[in-house]
């Protein structure tokens, strides 16, 4: 630390609190800033990220639900968020799941939070386990360095159990107004779309263009065949350029949904461990094995 400042807090900050009123009322929140990007974790579903801010403009989708009971039907209660982490059991819609799964339904607990000059460093473990059946335990680590404009999530998922396990992990990344606005684009080296609908075929050529909301427009959503492991997202009039990697040997698919719908304006960046729909597939863990994902989250100016 240097002699002009005494607190480090000066500098950059993860605060833990829980919030007091609303339909958010209860949530454990840990808000981390590192002076240029602030991030908010939620300890009470899975240490996801609530939402994000770069320079104080905000990056996520946040929906008509805002943060609310996990009790409540999938379409009543999905918050979008900056970071929605969906699986074990289930990803996309299949019958006797719940949607998107309950990784995202599960308290964290919180073992470590440091902020000091080495950055902002928050671990947790997720448990999801059944009595005669799964123990599948997910170790959080989520990082940042100070004055950085990227936030690092590393998850290790470990089969506790004593037999093999099954498991799918999608991670739905996020974005909206205004860092998602018309006349943005995205950017990946796509090797092919798969469109998930009729719709989205008709709308192939626009997949990568952010439009105007209408009013009641239909989603679209397509698996995104790429020869990297990178996407981003320009938006020339904010002038600012927002950016995922991931671990795509253990990610190997990518979904993207956009919702050009007004009051629905969203934008969907998904990592995948396996195709939502047609080509659904669990993976395997043997017991006492772990397997490690990662993805970064990075925000410039342009």
């Amino acid at each position: 630390m240097n002699g002009k400042i005494n607190n480090f807090q000066q500098i950059a900050s993860a605060t833990r609190y829980q919030i007091t009123s609303g339909k958010e009322a209860g949530l454990n929140v840990i808000d981390c800033n590192n002076g240029v990007i602030r991030f908010l974790l939620n300890e009470s579903k899975g240490l996801d990220i609530m939402q994000l801010y770069h320079n104080g403009t905000n990056i996520s989708f946040l929906s008509k639900n805002a943060f609310v009971d996990s009790t409540l039907p999938f379409l009543n209660r999905f918050e979008g968020g900056m970071l929605y982490t969906c699986g074990l059991d289930n990803i996309g819609e299949h019958e006797g799941y719940e949607m998107h799964g309950t990784y995202h339904l599960l308290k964290s607990s919180v073992t470590k939070v440091e902020c000091d000059e080495n950055g902002i460093l928050v671990e947790a473990i997720i448990v999801d386990g059944a009595l005669f059946g799964k123990n599948l335990v997910v170790k959080r680590k989520v990082t940042s360095a100070i004055n950085s404009n990227t936030v690092r999530v590393e998850d290790t998922l470990m089969n506790k159990a004593y037999v093999p396990g099954e498991y799918c992990v999608l991670y739905h990344v996020n974005l909206g107004y205004p860092m998602l606005d018309e006349g943005a684009k995205i950017i990946a080296d796509v090797k092919g779309f798969e469109p998930h609908t009729e719709w989205a075929r008709e709308n192939i050529e626009k997949a990568l263009i952010i439009e105007e909301p209408v009013a009641g427009k239909e989603e679209t959503c397509y698996n995104l065949i790429l020869n990297d492991p990178t996407v981003s997202v320009v938006n020339d009039k904010l002038k600012k350029k927002f950016t995922i990697k991931y671990s795509k040997d253990t990610l190997p698919c990518f979904v993207e949904w956009k919702s050009m719908a007004a009051g629905d304006y969203a934008l969907g960046l998904e990592p995948t461990t396996t195709h939502i729909y047609e080509g659904f597939k669990y993976n395997t863990i043997d017991a006492g094995e772990s397997v490690n994902f990662f993805i970064e989250m990075t925000v410039e100016n342009i």
